[in-house]
């Protein structure tokens, strides 16, 4: 039986490790490579590195960071960012990522999904759905550029479209909930759930274990991502690299199965 996942996200802009509010204001934080190394240690059971400059600068992916990164990762690495091309994502592979997260590209032109499945194996296919709720009639759309072009198209309907194309994940994150660590969007989480049979990973909002725990056990079997959570502690907001231990992480997700069955 699959069991829910508890994964570090983690953004890339110039080379340095940031995280944003909202999409908004990155704050530079350190070094992506040494945060890769204490996540390491602690154990961590996957790791979503994402290069949130990529695509709105129309820059493809930096490759000689991807293999440093996979170099030194001893966890399953998913990448994404300015990745458009068949081509790309093989090479990602090959520099020993795990999974490759598509988003405005896939968007545009979602049979590069199937495409890329067929090089790659839909396994290492992730399709990253950044979610905003429209002004008007509580719907919630998809969104690309960092959350700055609106697609049109409803977030339900791309984690469909997803599947259907033949990825092998869906990504939901929270536009309003990034970085605000006051707990999940789980209407969003249940939605998308409702819409895939595929496994999902939620994103956005996460502000404690208990958050994580709480998105599990009202949504079943998803993935429980953070950025916040992981690289800031207290109230002040200090930078320090965290990850709950084995021990925290087992009875996280007991608890949160058993109040769900």
């Amino acid at each position: 039986m699959l069991r829910p996942r508890i994964t570090p996200c983690l953004l890339i802009q110039n080379g340095g490790l940031v995280k944003t509010v909202q999409f908004r204001s990155p704050k530079y934080i350190g070094d992506p490579i040494n945060a890769v190394k204490i996540f390491n240690e602690k154990e961590s059971d996957e790791l979503i590195v994402l290069d949130i400059d990529a695509t709105t600068l129309n820059r493809p992916p930096d490759m000689t960071l991807i293999a440093r990164l996979a170099m030194e990762c001893r966890m399953p690495l998913c990448y994404g960012g300015g990745v458009k091309t068949v081509e790309q994502a093989r090479t990602i592979i090959a520099l020993g990522v795990e999974k490759v997260a598509l988003s405005s590209a896939v968007l545009e032109s979602p049979d590069l999904i199937t495409s890329i499945a067929r090089e790659v194996g839909s396994q290492s296919v992730v399709v990253v759905v950044d979610a905003k709720p429209a002004r008007t009639g509580g719907l919630v759309e998809a969104w690309t550029h960092n959350g700055t072009r609106r697609t049109g198209r409803l977030a339900i309907d791309v984690a469909r479209d997803a599947e259907s194309y033949g990825a092998g994940e869906v990504v939901v994150n929270s536009i309003e909930r990034d970085g605000m660590m006051k707990g999940y969007d789980i209407q969003l989480a249940k939605d998308i759930r409702s819409a895939t049979t595929l496994p999902i990973t939620v994103l956005g909002g996460a502000g404690s274990l208990a958050d994580m725990t709480s998105v599990i056990r009202r949504c079943g079997i998803v993935g429980a991502a953070a950025g916040s959570l992981f690289v800031f502690k207290g109230p002040l907001k200090a930078v320090l690299i965290n990850y709950p231990s084995r021990a925290q992480k087992d009875e996280l997700i007991d608890h949160a199965l058993a109040k769900s069955a």
